[in-house]
């Protein structure tokens, strides 16, 4: 037995080592462990499969934003509770911890900023905050923001990133679809560009309301887009639905969005389309501005 025990000294044993959470991140699309820092510096795209991760509202604000240029607007607005709703949870409780986790008052950031040069009305729902659902506060600031569009003559973009309508907020959730509706509509008349990106997912009230009316619909890789789940549509016409039905290179096919973007080219795309969009816009004022000069130069006369 004594070779056994000098056999046993001479193993070497390596003592396991703790690594700290974060470091790494699983590719959902193709199973590739990702190294986070490397992924962050891709702009959370994976390298392998081109799969989009979700990103937050700020991110998106350094991604598409030209440096230091976008100011926050209605950021002091939160959810209340008219309903006093409670589930397994009481709705007002609910809105504290998304705060507190994602360090915004709503699930959506507005304000203005310039992309690649050209000044833009902004907003963008964050996922991260109770699912990017669309509550009274999303509908208002959504409005306010197409509003402050029309006063300051420039275009909108929004970015989506929902699972729909709040249902905390039961009908006066519901009720922001034809409110934000109604806000693009007014843009529209306004005769100013409305750019919707769609990103993973984009589903229920959102897709059935603002996100789908822009002028220019653009969508992320592989983004989960529509209204109801595969399920309820199975189920509601009776039949099987092809595969990747509701993602957004089959709707690209069927006509329902202009263009699929990666994240790696949402900026140069954005700019290019905000160049070409309001060049019109700029030459109709420049045109009405020397109609109202020759307006004028004949009533002196």
């Amino acid at each position: 037995m004594n070779w056994l025990k000098r056999a046993r000294h001479g193993i070497k044993t390596w003592k396991k080592k703790n690594l700290p959470d974060g470091l790494w991140e699983k590719c959902p699309s193709c199973g590739e462990i990702l190294y986070v820092k490397e992924l962050n510096r891709q702009m959370s795209v994976c390298p392998k499969c081109d799969y989009h991760f979700k990103i937050g509202a700020y991110d998106f604000i350094r991604l598409i934003t030209d440096d230091n240029s976008f100011i926050e607007t209605e950021a002091g607005l939160y959810s209340g509770d008219p309903l006093d709703f409670k589930d397994s949870k009481k709705y007002k409780n609910r809105v504290k911890d998304a705060i507190k986790k994602t360090g915004m008052n709503s699930a959506i950031i507005t304000g203005t900023a310039t992309i690649e040069g050209k000044y833009t009305a902004l907003g963008i729902i964050d996922f991260s905050f109770l699912g990017g659902s669309m509550g009274s506060v999303v509908g208002e600031k959504i409005a306010r923001v197409a509003n402050a569009a029309i006063e300051k003559r420039i275009s909108l973009i929004l970015i989506s990133a929902s699972g729909g309508a709040r249902m905390q907020e039961s009908i006066l959730s519901l009720m922001q679809m034809a409110k934000t509706s109604a806000a693009i509509s007014r843009v529209s008349r306004a005769g100013l560009p409305f750019i919707s990106i769609l990103t993973n997912p984009t589903t229920g009230g959102v897709a059935a309301s603002f996100a789908f009316q822009g002028d220019v619909i653009l969508a992320e890789p592989k983004a989960l887009v529509g209204f109801a789940g595969p399920r309820v549509i199975r189920e509601t016409v009776g039949e099987e639905l092809p595969e990747g039905f509701q993602r957004s290179e089959f709707l690209i096919e069927h006509g329902m969005i202009d263009m699929i973007v990666s994240r790696r080219d949402v900026k140069n795309v954005l700019g290019f389309l905000l160049d070409s969009l309001t060049c019109g816009a700029a030459a109709s004022s420049e045109e009405k501005s020397q109609k109202n000069e020759r307006t004028n130069i004949s009533l002196i006369r």
